[in-house]
């Protein structure tokens, strides 16, 4: 199954299922790293899960992922001069400065290939 030592059965099988997934090729390092670096998002705790686990690759994928985005990262929450969809774009290129895209899979070489057609 891919799994080394003596672990239990639904240890095998959360790891057989996590690398089908973005979350893949994480490490502790960049998970510490990124639960530091999000602080100034005001993240619950379920928001940063969702982004570790399924790593947003656009800002409606932001939206998707964050609780209430849009009021929490509206002018008036964060009293700046960005607005909410400036600060999806921040959460999003801190995700992808911080995490490793995760390796491409068969059938997405196929979708890639068949979009150059």
């Amino acid at each position: 199954m891919g799994c080394l030592g003596a672990v239990a059965a639904s240890e095998c099988k959360v790891y057989e299922y996590l690398l089908n997934t973005p979350a893949c090729n994480q490490t502790r390092e960049s998970v510490t790293e990124f639960a530091n670096r999000c602080e100034g998002f005001k993240l619950t705790v379920a928001d940063k899960q969702n982004v570790l686990n399924w790593r947003p690759t656009s800002v409606a994928d932001v939206y998707a992922m964050v609780e209430d985005c849009g009021k929490r990262f509206s002018k008036d929450e964060q009293g700046g001069t960005q607005n909410e969809e400036e600060r999806a774009k921040e959460l999003l290129g801190l995700v992808n400065e911080i995490f490793s895209r995760p390796p491409i899979k068969q059938e997405d070489e196929l979708e890639v290939d068949m979009k150059d057609i």
